[in-house]
């Protein structure tokens, strides 16, 4: 996706750098990203109104049982609000952060006497920011329309934050390092986008996942998203759907690992593959 909003620039963000502590500094970055964010409508509306959309259309079409108790409306509901949270993070940094190389923003960053930290603290504010605006959005239209119901206990609302949190984490240094592939700014949607819809696709969002082929349930089991629907399936669904999954229950603790892991691995990729010029730049 491309856009032809003008990133701010950098020296506006760097000029309070003497004055501010680095708190101050992240705070004022992330405010400066959510800014830039808002002023580019077709990222706002692909961004927060896909998840949306994909709701209102799944949700109204199939509305029967998968097992007794559970419709598919309640299945895809949590299925897309993972998705709704890789979409803000690994979707959404993997296409903007090209456009920024590209533009030259990142080396002009580079060039001034901000900590280069700070930048990467300003863009987990916005994914922050907006991930959190997208989910509330998703459960206000799923609560309003399609009778989701929300969870009742302290436990299921701490397992939801703690699997957005590592989901986002993993995906948002995963968006960040995978950013580095695209060659010119136009080509970061080519890269990230037929990523983003295959993982969709093969990870229990579109469709109940014991009811794909096994090798696609393996492939998929080796991502991030599959792990983040399996969590929040615990959350939102009953506690006797935990025996139709794959592993016989949510496996609340190899989601966690798994998650973890990929943290680690999207950290470890950030460090070894981010590049703030282009490949002409040198």
């Amino acid at each position: 996706m491309t856009t032809t909003t003008r990133p701010a620039e950098p020296v506006t963000a760097a000029a309070p750098a003497r004055r501010s502590g680095p708190a101050g500094l992240a705070l004022r970055q992330g405010r400066l990203e959510i800014r830039q964010f808002l002023r580019s409508r077709e990222s706002v509306v692909f961004t927060l109104g896909f998840p949306l959309i994909m709701v209102l259309i799944f949700a109204s079409i199939f509305d029967e049982e998968i097992t007794p108790g559970v419709s598919y409306t309640q299945y895809f509901i949590t299925g897309m609000i993972a998705t709704g949270l890789m979409t803000v993070s690994f979707q959404n940094l993997g296409i903007w952060i090209p456009i920024e190389r590209d533009r030259g923003v990142l080396k002009r960053y580079r060039g001034t006497p901000m900590p280069k930290w700070v930048w990467f603290a300003g863009k987990v504010i916005m994914v922050l920011v907006t991930g959190v605006v997208m989910t509330a959005l998703l459960l206000a239209v799923s609560v309003t329309l399609f009778d989701l119901e929300l969870p009742t206990t302290t436990t299921a609302w701490v397992t939801f934050g703690w699997v957005s949190a590592l989901g986002v984490t993993a995906c948002t240094l995963c968006g960040i390092a995978i950013s580095s592939l695209a060659r010119t700014a136009r080509s970061g949607s080519a890269v990230v986008t037929p990523v983003a819809l295959v993982l969709q696709f093969i990870s229990g969002v579109f469709f109940v996942f014991t009811n794909l082929p096994s090798w696609m349930q393996q492939v998929a089991a080796l991502f991030p998203l599959k792990w983040m629907c399996q969590g929040l399936r615990a959350v939102f669904l009953p506690e006797s759907f935990g025996a139709d999954e794959p592993g016989g229950s949510f496996e609340l603790t190899r989601v966690a690992v798994v998650l973890g892991v990929w943290c680690v691995i999207g950290l470890v990729l950030c460090l070894t593959t981010f590049r703030w010029t282009t490949r002409r730049d040198g």
